[in-house]
């Protein structure tokens, strides 16, 4: 019988700890990378080595069984000194650092034990939900599930599966009404990093479900991002691996300004130097050249957005059940005056992680892009309702703010301008737009105020919409239209 890749990478794993409980997920990490799968793989892989390596002496097992955590080498390791030979010792191999996270069975806190049901498929949705991204790992049902009714802590939990986070939660129902609570904690310092509630009509069990486990996972994926990235900036890059330098430039990219997103794009690339594989490392090269192109950072507008669809398309052949490389992909086409192609990917993102609300709000700015505004307001509603706390949300809320305005919905439209704003108040685009919104509505007064602001503001380089321009020019007319209604030209 042969072992097979994955078991020499699970026996060299054992091997490096010895007489240490390694736990599954730290085996899983080691043999599947880039790989989302199944706990019963690393049992078909483990029984594959016992019967490979046979029984030893005393009759025991080379391989034991670590029970609710993993499994650990039994025997003695002896390592050689290839030193003594004129050779310098091989350096150890360490497990990837991934970030992992257990979803504990949510309580029912309902007074009813006939409700756990409910409890327990919301718990299993979010699970579910949480394994299409693939940047991290989620532990399986059936370790969760362990923990189902017992009085744990989440140290207790990190020690025993190996994770970083754990989410825990709680559902109570009252009649036709549903409430979640949910939180995200650092296993290690017990810190909790967020948590949110949820409440809903149960109409039909199924459907909330899906929506509840669809707005908790939209929610913790970016969470978990920006709290991934904050110790990797802050460390030293001299010996820096290609997953460290993603890191760091995931929290420069979020800072938004000129100089953090060219920051993170030298990371990037130099991340695919180091690991021409890591999909990772590609897709993010992606997403920073269309912002760089969006804002006005480009001095080189073709040649940025070309290297980033071409490192999407990168990720794609990597990861192709990414949905961050699709999205990538997306991004860059709308800003590569190729909104089709950008629908089509958003749609592959959505299709491989519904609750991805980055996948929702490209769809959105494809469909308005592309000249629908009507068809625009639907995924753009949705993707900020599943992230409402993102960074770069004030130009989504931009974005929408013109699509209802385009669509005949002016109420609309300037409630999500005034969204915008509260975001980013020194954006120039935003004060734009509420000045159309207020013309429409006949409020000039406000309008003109808007003017004013955007006069003592500085002349952005760019301002994320020039491909509706190019594409839409009757859109561009009509915000000229209104900006000159109200007494005053839009500043040069």
């Amino acid at each position: 019988m042969r072992s097979g890749k994955k078991g020499l990478l699970l026996l060299q794993a054992l091997l490096e700890a010895p007489t240490q409980a390694l736990s599954k997920t730290a085996l899983m990490e080691a043999a599947w990378s880039d790989a989302v799968v199944e706990e019963s793989n690393l049992t078909v892989q483990i029984a594959a080595m016992r019967k490979l390596l046979g029984p030893q002496p005393d009759g025991g097992a080379w391989i034991a069984t670590v029970p609710r955590t993993g499994y650990r080498f039994a025997g003695s390791v002896r390592v050689l000194d290839s030193a003594a030979d004129g050779e310098l010792p091989s350096q150890p191999t360490s497990l990837p650092e991934r970030p992992s996270i257990a979803v504990l069975p949510f309580a029912n806190v309902s007074g009813d034990r006939e409700q756990a049901y409910l409890a327990d498929g919301i718990t299993e949705d979010i699970i579910t939900a949480l394994t299409r991204f693939r940047w991290f790992r989620v532990i399986g049902r059936g370790s969760s599930f362990v923990y189902k009714d017992k009085p744990v802590d989440s140290k207790q939990v990190a020690r025993e599966l190996g994770v970083r986070y754990v989410l825990e939660g709680s559902v109570r129902r009252s009649g036709h009404h549903i409430r979640v609570s949910t939180q995200l904690v650092d296993a290690a310092s017990a810190n909790q990093i967020w948590a949110e509630r949820y409440e809903m009509e149960l109409t039909e069990a199924f459907a909330v479900q899906d929506a509840i486990a669809e707005r908790v996972a939209g929610a913790i994926e970016p969470e978990l991002l920006k709290t991934e990235s904050l110790p990797a900036a802050a460390r030293s890059s001299g010996n820096a691996t290609a997953w460290d330098l993603v890191r760091q430039g995931t929290w420069h990219f979020h800072h938004v300004g000129q100089q953090t997103h060219l920051s993170a794009r030298k990371l990037f690339r130099e991340a695919c130097r180091l690991d021409p594989e890591l999909a990772e490392a590609h897709l993010w090269l992606g997403r920073v050249s269309a912002g760089i192109v969006a804002y006005g950072w480009s001095d080189k507008l073709a040649q940025d957005i070309r290297e980033g669809l071409d490192a999407a398309l990168k990720a794609i052949r990597l990861d192709e059940k990414n949905p961050y490389s699709h999205y990538a992909l997306a991004i860059c086409s709308i800003y590569a005056n190729a909104p089709e192609q950008a629908i089509l990917a958003a749609e592959r993102v959505i299709e491989i992680s519904p609750s991805f609300a980055l996948g929702h709000l490209v769809l959105g700015m494809g469909q308005f892009f592309r000249g629908s505004a009507s068809e625009a307001i639907a995924p753009l509603e949705h993707g900020l309702m599943l992230n409402p706390h993102d960074p770069q949300n004030f130009v989504w809320f931009n974005v929408l703010a013109l699509a209802y305005l385009f669509a005949g919905q002016t109420n609309e439209a300037l409630a999500a301008a005034v969204k915008a704003r509260k975001i980013a108040p020194a954006w120039r685009p935003t004060q734009e737009t509420l000045a159309c919104c207020y013309v429409s509505l006949g409020r000039l007064p406000e309008a003109e105020s808007c003017v004013e602001l955007m006069r003592d503001m500085e002349n952005p380089a760019g301002d994320a919409l020039a491909p509706l321009r190019l594409r839409n020019p009757h859109w561009a007319d009509e915000i000229a239209h209104l900006l000159l209604e109200c007494g005053r030209a839009a500043p040069n």
